[in-house]
């Protein structure tokens, strides 16, 4: 696992081929005019609220935030690529960590105000898409830009983490996006992501010093103690050695800061709300701490937090 201290890596997949997509008769990019709020969606457009919903937007290349993407239409993409960057989100209407992770991407792609497009990809209906991509797992996100694919993610990242990546790929495409409204959270921020932890939880506790309700900065303090807690580890290592012994406390704690940092923290979650039912006194407070901290790096929001906090209050009382 790279370092989960330093910006998210943008690398061209070179391998992906992506030529045999192109249809015969590319489709013509749609005018570039803005529909009015009360547009209606087309008759074949997914229903609003489903992962792949298009809000605003008629199948096809238009000027929404969010569109959908298809086999047909994916020469346009490409071509829209050349001026926009383009998230594509990869999912199916049975995958339920897909509906944790489209709804944050939706109101990302909204809040970036155009920076980038997020395109939806229905893995079921576009099953080329799928191949060419590598989808080897669902939700899957990766981007276009300039009409070549660079490395995304897999599973259901905090919205931080979502951010940076999101970031990233902007700055990989040499787009300018406008100043975070606090600037005191941008430099915590960069100094996290540069590996600088002493910086960077300093401006988080003066944030929350200020304001402790800021829920970002609580975030960011709480990746600053994930990162620490996991500086030289081995991943590979340390989840083996938890899964032969789910007993052994520290293992399985380390083990569920690594699922977390993979994007997996529904697993990490129910790890630790397991080990809680088989512990009891101090050993069960400190877990119980060290699933907490792992909420407040997904952030209140998070609806995996949501259900895990039912199942960490079900096994506590």
């Amino acid at each position: 696992m790279s370092d989960p201290r330093t910006t998210p890596s943008i690398f061209t997949r070179g391998a992906v081929d992506l030529s045999t997509l192109r249809p015969s008769a590319p489709a013509k990019p749609a005018a570039p005019s803005r529909p009015t709020s009360n547009t209606a969606p087309a008759a074949d457009a997914p229903a609003t609220g489903s992962p792949g919903a298009v809000p605003g937007a008629v199948p096809g290349i238009t000027p929404d935030t969010v569109i959908e993407v298809t086999e047909a239409n994916f020469q346009s993409v490409l071509e829209r690529s050349l001026n926009t960057p383009i998230l594509l989100d990869f999912w199916a209407d049975w995958c339920e960590p897909c509906k944790q992770l489209s709804p944050v991407l939706e109101k990302l792609a909204g809040e970036y105000e155009g920076a980038w497009l997020l395109g939806k990809v229905d893995v079921d209906s576009n099953p080329r898409l799928a191949q060419a991509f590598r989808v080897q797992g669902i939700p899957m996100v990766t981007a276009v830009i300039g009409g070549q694919p660079v490395e995304g993610f897999t599973g259901v990242l905090p919205e931080a983490q979502i951010r940076q990546y999101i970031d990233a790929v902007l700055k990989a495409a040499g787009v300018s996006v406008a100043a975070p409204e606090d600037p005191r959270l941008d430099a915590a921020d960069d100094a996290l992501m540069t590996g600088d932890l002493e910086a960077a939880e300093a401006a988080y506790r003066k944030i929350l010093a200020e304001s402790p309700t800021d829920a970002a900065a609580e975030s960011g303090l709480a990746q600053v103690e994930l990162y620490r807690r996991i500086s030289g580890a081995d991943p590979a290592s340390a989840l083996a050695k938890a899964d032969a012994d789910p007993d052994d406390i520290d293992a399985q704690r380390l083990a569920a800061d690594i699922e977390v940092l993979n994007g997996q923290a529904e697993q990490a979650y129910a790890r630790l709300v397991s080990l809680v039912k088989r512990t009891s006194g101090d050993d069960r407070d400190a877990v119980r701490k060290h699933l907490l901290s792992l909420f407040s790096v997904a952030g209140p929001d998070d609806p995996a937090v949501a259900g895990a906090r039912r199942a960490l209050a079900s096994a506590l009382f």
